[in-house]
């Protein structure tokens, strides 16, 4: 077993007040919901991984806005010990699309998304973004 934990990132985007979601194809957490993201490869920033995994899971370019958190909780991943950088961020381009990883993609509404079985510790990270990100109305605050 690896005595380090793994570093991965997330990226929770958003677009007129919806979160884009993926719904995993494989283990761990097979067909329940969750953030893009995935682990860094050797040699790419965090920054540059968040960018890499959003398009290699959605088909979106996304910008990254900032950073939300650092979420390093060692039961988080039923793999191992995995840190995760999370990333918030709005779509530049590209059209919400599937791959070799992902069932579905799509952006989901804050409602939709309390009724959804959400992977690893995403729901505590949505959790936190609306907490930070969130106006008095309910919407997604931009900036």
């Amino acid at each position: 077993m690896d005595k380090n934990p793994k570093l991965a990132v997330d990226i929770l985007v958003a677009k007129d007040d919806k979160i884009l979601l993926i719904k995993r194809k494989h283990d761990p957490f097979k067909g329940k919901f969750a953030l893009p993201g995935g682990f860094v490869e050797y040699g790419e920033t965090v920054e540059q991984a968040a960018v890499r995994e959003c398009k290699e899971e959605t088909g979106i370019d996304v910008e990254l806005e900032g950073l939300l958190g650092v979420y390093s909780a060692p039961d988080r991943d039923p793999r191992g010990h995995t840190v995760s950088v999370v990333f918030f961020g709005t779509p530049k381009k590209g059209k919400p699309t599937g791959s070799d990883e992902t069932e579905e993609v799509g952006y989901r509404s804050l409602k939709e998304i309390e009724n959804l079985e959400l992977a690893f510790d995403h729901e505590t990270i949505i959790e936190d973004y609306k907490i930070i990100h969130m106006s008095d109305e309910g919407g997604i605050e931009k900036g």
